[in-house]
């Protein structure tokens, strides 16, 4: 199986794609989508960029399925309102190419690549590259898609065994679902 990890943001957003045999990863490809080269007011169109390079990402891999960061709540909120424009784009890709999409946060992404849900970014790049035999350290950003993608590896066979004993779709069913749950108010 192949897995795209999405690790998003407004300037840079990294991805990475696996292969999946048994317990076996390999590394297919990483990267990044950059919108350093357009101005800070030309949202509209930095967020273009990120759809039109997930989608890009996706012809050229064929992924199976993909995985995307949930966002983290920033002490500045302007920033976590861009961040989740960002993250939208990118979902909105994979989506858009019929791609099944599973959420973990960075702490569940750290937990499972690096056993320890605080490890900094140096630890999860140098784990990144001993658990795919990669020659040199990966870029922060694609280390953390990559990080996603192994997330989804060891995860997401279990999450779709236990969404398919409560029969729910979702990941794993190979289509793009969803579900709604009423949640608490007040």
């Amino acid at each position: 199986m192949r897995i795209l990890g999405i690790d998003p943001g407004l300037r840079t957003t990294g991805f990475g794609v696996i292969d999946v045999e048994g317990q076996a990863l390999r590394y297919v490809a990483s990267g990044t989508i950059t919108t350093g080269h357009l101005n800070n007011d030309e949202l509209p169109a930095r967020l273009k960029v990120l759809f039109d390079g997930v989608r890009e990402v996706m012809a050229r891999y064929q992924p199976a399925v993909s995985s995307v960061e949930i966002v983290f709540v920033n002490v500045n909120p302007q920033s976590t309102l861009l961040l989740g424009q960002a993250r939208g784009a990118c979902v909105t890709a994979l989506v858009s190419g019929d791609l099944a999409v599973a959420e973990y946060t960075a702490l569940q992404m750290k937990q499972a690549v690096a056993g320890y849900g605080r490890a900094d970014k140096g630890q999860i790049r140098a784990m990144v590259q001993r658990l795919l035999a990669l020659p040199g350290l990966p870029g922060p950003d694609a280390a953390d898609a990559l990080g996603l993608a192994i997330t989804h590896a060891h995860a997401g066979p279990a999450a779709a065994r236990l969404a398919a004993a409560n029969g729910l779709g979702g990941v794993g069913g190979g289509k793009v679902g969803g579900t709604y749950k009423a949640g608490r108010s007040r």
